[in-house]
């Protein structure tokens, strides 16, 4: 629209698909193009949002991929990439939303994005939190956590939880959420500054550096001599032939994630899905969104627990959109310590 306000809008963009392999920074590129801070004259229901914080979750790997029948679509070559973040409404031209509002939901890893579906979008109404945990644990991850633990896994105190990729966004809040219920919880993640963490930050009872294991059925055996009654599976492949061995009867298994299979080209086979007969195993796979009708009732849970301290959560931040492609293909190696976001904006 003539006379209104132009600015630059730098922008990460997807160069190439990467269907096999580890990522690499080169397969983005950062963009500068610009924007009117006014939402288009004669789009209906729409806002403009500017882009504060972005996070960085292991499912966008998949999108990296030139793939069809997911539940998520690939990103476009040539376009900026999305997935979740927080962001400040510039304008607006559905009721629902004005100037001011924060949300978190999908948006554009660029400064400033036109979200033309708001109503997928959550308001946020407590700011007296870390808006920061929008990104992971009052967001997305919050909820994968709680649904995946709560929900599919129906825990009850003095069971025995096992929580793979632990101090991961979603890790660390499963097995916070585990102790809080009396329940006894052992996680595995890949370095001692994590191991650390999870021990002394996060209250586990036991964890172990699974690049340190030569055996990982011995580790579990180990950690879990009378076996596993709730197993939050993040990780895949050896790690859940090595866990289906060491299930106990009527055992769960939440499978969130399987981080260990997303770049290979060969999948990693596993054996021992013989013992879900014998040992009555329930597992099942879970899409968060599937959940979301029951955010108010987590924030209900969880904000209580935030503010009397029972909940602590670590955030990685990565400053600036300059450090996004490296930031996201952290995670792929296990750099990132805690919840990544990319910080895109202070105010």
């Amino acid at each position: 629209m003539a006379g209104e306000e132009s600015v630059r809008n730098k922008q990460v963009v997807l160069k190439n698909y990467v269907n096999a392999g580890l990522p690499k920074e080169s397969d983005m590129e950062i963009k500068e193009s610009s924007v009117q801070l006014k939402v288009p004259e004669g789009t209906k229901d729409a806002i403009l949002v500017k882009n504060l914080y972005l996070s960085c979750d292991p499912y966008m790997r998949n999108r990296l991929k030139e793939i069809e029948g997911s539940y998520v679509a690939s990103f476009q070559i040539g376009s900026p990439i999305n997935g979740y973040g927080v962001a400040k409404v510039v304008d607006s031209t559905h009721s629902g939303y004005k100037k001011g509002d924060l949300i978190w939901g999908i948006t554009g890893w660029e400064e400033y994005t036109l979200v033309t579906a708001p109503d997928t979008l959550f308001k946020i109404q407590h700011t007296d939190v870390p808006l920061t945990y929008y990104s992971g644990l009052l967001g997305m991850a919050g909820m994968t956590a709680y649904v995946g633990f709560y929900e599919i896994c129906s825990p009850k105190k003095g069971e025995y939880v096992y929580v793979s990729a632990a101090s991961g966004a979603v890790g660390q809040l499963v097995g916070q959420f585990a102790k809080l219920l009396g329940c006894y919880v052992v996680g595995s993640a890949g370095s001692k500054e994590k191991i650390d963490l999870l021990k002394n930050k996060f209250g586990f009872d036991a964890a172990f550096n699974y690049k340190e294991e030569p055996d990982l059925d011995a580790a579990l055996k180990r950690h879990f001599p009378e076996g596993i009654d709730i197993y939050f599976e993040n990780v895949g492949g050896k790690m859940l032939d090595a866990v289906l061995g060491n299930m106990r009867v009527h055992g769960r298994i939440a499978a969130c994630g399987m981080i260990s299979q997303y770049s290979k080209e060969q999948l990693d086979a596993v054996h021992n899905l013989i013992y879900i007969i014998p040992k009555r195993i329930r597992m099942q796979g879970f899409i968060v969104t599937d959940f979301y009708h029951l955010y108010p009732k987590y924030l209900e849970m969880i904000i209580p627990q935030i503010k009397e301290g029972k909940i602590t959560y670590v955030e990685d931040k990565a400053e600036g959109l300059e450090s996004a492609p490296a930031a996201l293909i952290g995670l792929f190696t296990g750099r990132n310590v805690g919840k990544q976001l990319v910080v895109v904006s202070h105010d």
